[in-house]
């Protein structure tokens, strides 16, 4: 499976010739990264996390196109693009589908906490094929399952590093690789990373930074 890393949250996974995309954000190279698309999965209503117009474009354009969101997300999108509401799938955590030719799991339910006063929504976080996990904005832990490949949310408003150390110890995957670093200069990305390939390497994980664009074979 190919995996290529956008500017920030975003992920597109290719198998077989078929694509799926995972959060194609505000902050990333949307329309690069849904390009030829199959399936959409967001994992929480930040823009930063879903571009909605982008999103609904390309559920106007391509017709074969499914999006599978939380349900806040999933019901926002089906008012913004009617004659799509057959494609866009609301998901609960816990479930297991079949999306585009991948087997995909779902974990979690509840976004970090950013502050007490700052409501809390839903988020999803997807295993993909039983490799690839995307959190979305949290640091929720699959049960019952070992991850081969972890993306990292290395930076937000809701994390600091020594959370961000302990998920990847926690998670204990092979290898990692960065998200959710859109937010961080070159020299801030040093240090966070500098921590988590430390630290993480004690505990058998590898982690290696993407840059937008760059394409690995997971």
């Amino acid at each position: 499976m190919k995996l290529t890393k956008f500017t920030h949250a975003c992920v597109r996974l290719e198998k077989d010739g078929r694509v799926l995309v995972l959060d194609p954000g505000n902050f990333s190279e949307t329309g690069e990264a849904l390009a030829g698309a199959e399936a959409v999965l967001i994992t929480h209503e930040h823009a930063d996390h879903i571009d909605v117009p982008a999103v609904a474009g390309a559920l106007r354009s391509a017709t074969d196109l499914v999006l599978y969101a939380p349900a806040g997300v999933a019901d926002q999108m089906r008012t913004e693009v009617p004659e799509a509401t057959a494609r866009i799938n609301a998901v609960d955590p816990g479930t297991s589908l079949d999306v585009a030719g991948f087997a995909v799991r779902s974990f979690g339910g509840q976004h970090a906490l950013i502050h007490p006063q700052i409501p809390v929504v839903a988020n999803i976080g997807y295993l993909i094929d039983d490799n690839v996990y995307h959190p979305g904005d949290s640091f929720i832990v699959p049960d019952g399952i070992s991850v081969k490949t972890l993306l990292v949310p290395l930076h937000a408003p809701w994390s600091k590093s020594a959370e961000v150390v302990d998920f990847v110890v926690s998670v204990r995957a092979p290898r990692a690789f960065q998200i959710h670093d859109g937010l961080l200069n070159d020299n801030g990305l040093k240090v966070v990373e500098g921590h988590v390939k430390r630290i993480g390497a004690k505990y058998g994980t590898e982690y290696n930074h993407l840059r937008a664009g760059e394409s690995v074979e997971v």
